[in-house]
């Protein structure tokens, strides 16, 4: 015989008994009121479920479907503060965050007992040492940017703050970054969002952020505009320029703010008007192809009086930028800087597809730049900045010896900050202040406190750099390879990095095309004058039928 009630209701028909007592009771004491009060309530709203047309779950279990969407809710928290091992990156390791932390509270950063590391593990890394370590005297390890049409060359840090706009953090975020930056020495890059009132209360050095959208530098029709580009770029504390053409996060991909959240300081930033959709277009219109994108560079480097300008990239597309290499030698116009992002970096938000699957990660991304221009000769005219999910000197030291010469970081100074990964960054429900526009939220970060904090991660970590530099032999980071970082690739080989890698040879490009695979299919055929792919690649998307 089938079963009149299904188990699935017992919740619902539970509370519908305990209201019919407790109501029957109520003679007998407050106690029951409140039970008759608790008990309709669940009842209410379990007859709301099952009379809903929306979720399935609830009309078919009523009340119990509500645990589902509670432990949903808490699922991040439960695994990140539970579940998780300490070496699990999701997206970032609790290892790596509290390395952060303890440097920027100026803790105790040591560790005990050996390392949590399957030393045995296939990717583990390491950076071999030397019998005759260096002494080296100072960790302010500088990198000079600015090639021969420079006038304003800057002396950046090896460790900056990458970009993050005002409207993705909050005002006292940036305050906190910028004067943690004016303390410690190094830049903090503005994100494509422009500068705002509070990138210039401290007075810390910036690197501009120019994005398709040209906020701070715009028309009102959203064209560029020089006359605003060169008001902004005369501040002395803005040191360099950087043109977005991609982020690794979700390159190939414009944005817009919807025109609730464009508030009077946003508008003022970005050069919008209040209360009107601020569109940042997937792609650039001052330029269209890789001549006319050095030319822009080398336009903004004259009008902002000489100071480092270049581009930020993260790699698709091989081909795209195989032509604007070529461009360099056809023109002679050389961005005085490179900043590669890789695909692993992070966003406020951004479609899952692009976050986990569209661009380049930052190893491979930095080889082919590094490799490039290596291979064409230029390399010693032109820096690279790297930015990829990097929080520790290790970090840095890898990405250095994979070509860079400085590196970038976002997430990091924002665990400096405070953030505890709660990836509530798009809800405006920041737990700790440093990614919402809510007042009292942001209010909770108390701008002198964590500035020091953002100074102190700087520092403690360039002094890890300074002591990993040593151990190896070295005097500068400048001078690590990737013959110093070894990588297992099985539980019985290992390798360095110059052996699993290909490295070019300066002006090898020039004489011939090299034994590597993506330069024999792309290097030829790329072109200066279009981004536009080669015959064979246009080809290969006509075999289908339409």
């Amino acid at each position: 015989m089938k079963n009149p009630l299904p188990s699935r209701y017992f919740a619902f028909a539970f509370c519908v008994l305990v209201l019919l007592l407790s109501l029957s009771l109520l003679l007998f004491g407050i106690g029951w009121w409140i039970v008759a009060a608790i008990s309709a309530a669940l009842v209410i709203v379990g007859i709301w479920d099952i009379g809903q047309h929306h979720t399935t779950l609830r009309r078919n279990y009523p009340l119990l479907a509500h645990f589902r969407y509670f432990f949903e809710a808490i699922r991040p928290e439960i695994r990140q503060y539970l579940v998780e091992s300490d070496t699990d990156e999701v997206p970032y390791s609790r290892a790596q965050r509290s390395i952060v932390y303890q440097r920027a509270k100026n803790a105790l950063d040591l560790r005990p007992f050996g390392t949590e590391l399957d030393v045995y593990q296939p990717q583990y890394e390491w950076i071999n040492h030397s019998l005759a370590p260096a002494k080296i005297a100072d960790h302010n390890f500088r990198v000079p940017i600015g090639g021969k049409d420079c006038t304003q060359p800057y002396a950046a840090s090896v460790f900056n703050i990458s970009a993050m706009s005002f409207g993705a953090l909050s005002a006292n975020a940036i305050r906190a970054l910028n004067e943690g930056a004016r303390r410690g020495g190094f830049y903090h890059d503005t994100g494509e969002g422009s500068i705002s009132q509070y990138h210039r209360e401290n007075g810390g050095d910036l690197c501009w952020e120019i994005g398709s959208g040209y906020f701070g530098c715009r028309n009102d029709d959203g064209s560029f505009s020089e006359e605003r580009f060169t008001a902004n770029a005369a501040s002395a504390q803005v040191k360099m320029i950087e043109v977005k053409l991609s982020q690794g996060a979700k390159p190939g991909h414009g944005g817009v703010l919807p025109a609730a959240k464009v508030s009077p300081e946003i508008a003022a930033a970005r050069g919008v008007k209040i209360g009107v959709d601020c569109v940042s277009p997937a792609a650039h219109s001052a330029f269209h192809t890789p001549e006319e994108l050095l030319r822009f560079v080398a336009r903004l480097r004259v009008l902002s009086g000489g100071k480092p300008t270049g581009f930020k990239l993260a790699i698709g597309h091989p081909w795209e930028w195989f032509g604007i290499a070529k461009a360099m030698l056809s023109t002679g116009l050389l961005p005085d800087f490179i900043v590669v992002d890789g695909g692993e970096g992070g966003t406020g938000a951004a479609p899952m597809e692009f976050t986990d699957h569209v661009g380049a990660p930052l190893r491979e991304a930095l080889l082919l730049i590094h490799n490039t221009l290596v291979g064409i000769g230029l390399r010693d005219q032109i820096r690279i900045g790297a930015s990829g999910k990097i929080t520790s000197a290790f970090d840095i030291a890898r990405t250095l010896a994979l070509g860079a010469d400085w590196c970038n970081a976002a997430r990091g100074f924002m665990f400096a900050l405070g953030c505890i990964q709660s990836q509530n960054c798009h809800t405006d429900r920041c737990p700790t202040g440093v990614a919402t526009q809510d007042a009292s939220r942001q209010r909770a970060l108390v701008v002198p406190d964590k500035a020091d904090r953002v100074m102190n991660f700087h520092e403690n970590t360039l002094k890890a750099l300074k002591e990993l530099i040593a151990a190896s032999g070295l005097n500068h980071p400048s001078e690590i390879g990737p013959e110093h970082v070894i990588r297992r690739v099985s539980p019985t080989e290992i390798r360095s990095l110059a052996a699993l890698y290909n490295f070019l040879e300066p002006g090898e490009l020039i004489n011939g095309v090299p034994e590597h695979a993506v330069f024999k299919k792309f290097w030829q055929v790329a072109r200066p004058d279009t981004f536009a792919p080669p015959p064979d690649v246009l080809a290969l998307r006509l075999v289908k039928a339409r």
